[in-house]
């Protein structure tokens, strides 16, 4: 995987300092009205995503619309933390976005996967140790991604397990990182200090 263009960022993201105002905004779409699940942890030394945000603080309009979808898609899916981790971290690995699984790897251990699963990950549906419904997920990633669809005995695997809102939420979750994974890919957002020690 590879972050930024050889040359550097394609956009340059903005300094904290030199955020307009609307980004304020932007930054508060990400809490739904009523999440499910608990907003990451803050401070200390966690990564901060400065890269990204200073990024989309260029296009604060932009910015606050995916954030009130990816806000969904973070703190009130109807899946579990750790599957959408899961659904994440795949999309990073197959479309080859540093920036995407450096930072939800810090995200995958909040939510209980431990540095044996993350690695397998990268090594897709078929590596040993998976539960079904973890392949099964997995390899909805990797059908999505390539193929804008999932196949008829991935889908009977998941709909064995998972009910209709969970199903949609899962091909929205792989939607809203592949979009992020083209963005940070081809502006050459790069890794932030506080990611690249992971």
């Amino acid at each position: 995987m590879t972050s930024g263009t050889p040359d550097g960022p394609r956009i340059r993201p903005l300094p904290p300092a030199e955020w307009p105002e609307s980004m304020r905004d932007a930054l508060a779409a990400l809490r739904p009205p009523e999440p499910r699940h608990p907003l990451p942890k803050q401070g200390g030394d966690r990564p901060k995503g400065l890269n990204v945000l200073g990024t989309l603080a260029r296009h604060p309009a932009l910015a606050r619309a995916y954030h009130t979808f990816n806000g969904h898609v973070q703190f009130a899916t109807t899946l579990s933390v750790r599957q959408r981790e899961l659904l994440v971290l795949r999309v990073a690995a197959v479309r080859q976005a540093e920036y995407e699984w450096a930072q939800h790897v810090v995200l995958a251990r909040d939510a209980g996967l431990d540095d044996d699963e993350i690695a397998r990950i990268a090594d897709g549906p078929d590596a040993p140790g998976w539960a079904p419904l973890d392949a099964a997920m997995l390899r909805a990633v990797d059908e999505l991604v390539a193929d804008a669809t999932i196949t008829d005995p991935t889908w009977d695997a998941l709909a064995g397990e998972l009910d209709e809102q969970q199903l949609m939420d899962l091909i929205f979750t792989v939607g809203a990182y592949d979009v992020l994974a083209m963005a940070f890919r081809t502006f050459g957002v790069e890794l932030d200090a506080d990611l690249r020690r992971e």
